[in-house]
């Protein structure tokens, strides 16, 4: 045999065993590994934990230097003074609770739909004419932060007549282009166009098409914008909208119940961890579809 076959021969076999190889990692490996996530996840938690302390300290703990990540004498009177300042509100504190549930709730489910309408388009409607600037348009207005827009936005809110409304919080949240752009980036990838077009020629119409195929298709995406837009409502204040006491959000009004000096600074630290909890519930429900949506949309 000449050496052009013996090498021909030696050619094919490596190309036939690659695509049976397993990439192997020893033992020792795989113990860096996991002790390398775990010193990053705990120092991830840091935060969470010094504010889950902070709230079960007395008075005299909440102030020594240096900070210390441990309780002596754990009590749960920060969270027993923060619920006697919130009963003695003018407005019954429920009605705090329901403001920010009810803005968080529906700006939520509201933006995840206008979103994905957006989106949709954007991502499979190729002959639309001026897509591609629209699309460029969306990704500058990511560069903008709320700052920016705040002089024009409440002059258009006021002008609207919005001022003490809930439309006042829910519409600019509605026109957010974050979810858009995240819905298109994973569009892209997820859906098949066979797909969609073999739903065509069995006569689905185009909304039969985007909510029964193409939303299921992207669930991971708009799961993991339920804990962007959930976070952003429930931690917003609406200080710069709402003025009738009757109308404002809770955290506005917890953070107005820790502004009370020293002395109220445990029942501050309760309100910290009654302020976060809402987020972390969602987000625990939504992870999973977390870095499944960050490894089709591209963003890291």
């Amino acid at each position: 045999m000449s050496l052009f076959k013996k090498n021909y021969f030696r050619r094919n076999h490596m190309r036939a065993t690659a695509g049976n190889s397993t990439l192997s990692r020893s033992h020792m490996g795989n113990f860096f590994v996991f002790l390398f996530l775990l010193i990053v996840g705990s120092f991830m938690a840091l935060p969470l934990i010094y504010t889950l302390l902070q709230s079960v300290k007395p008075t005299e703990e909440l102030f020594t230097y240096p900070p210390k990540f441990y309780v002596k004498n754990p009590t749960f009177d920060n969270f027993k003074q923060a619920a006697q300042l919130a009963g003695n509100l003018w407005v019954p504190f429920s009605r705090y609770l329901f403001n920010s549930l009810f803005i968080s709730v529906v700006g939520t489910s509201a933006y995840i739909v206008v979103a994905s309408l957006a989106a949709y388009p954007m991502a499979k409607a190729k002959k639309l004419p001026g897509m591609l600037f629209i699309s460029q348009l969306i990704v500058w207005t990511l560069l903008f932060r709320a700052e920016v827009t705040a002089i024009p936005q409440y002059i258009i809110i006021a002008g609207l007549g919005m001022v003490n409304t809930y439309w006042a919080l829910l519409l600019p949240a509605l026109a957010g282009t974050f979810g858009v752009f995240l819905m298109r980036q994973f569009m892209v990838s997820a859906i098949p166009d066979a797909i969609l077009e073999a739903a065509r020629i069995d006569g689905a119409n185009e909304y039969s098409i985007f909510w029964k195929i193409a939303m299921p298709c992207v669930k991971p995406a708009w799961m993991t914008l339920i804990i962007f837009t959930f976070q952003g409502l429930w931690s917003t204040t609406g200080a710069n909208y709402i003025y009738e006491e009757s109308m404002r959000m809770l955290p506005n009004v917890l953070s107005q119940i820790a502004a009370g000096g020293i002395a109220r600074a445990g029942a501050g630290s309760a309100v910290a961890v009654i302020i976060m909890i809402p987020p972390i519930i969602v987000f625990l429900i939504s992870q999973s579809s977390v870095m499944e949506t960050m490894a089709h949309s591209g963003i890291k």
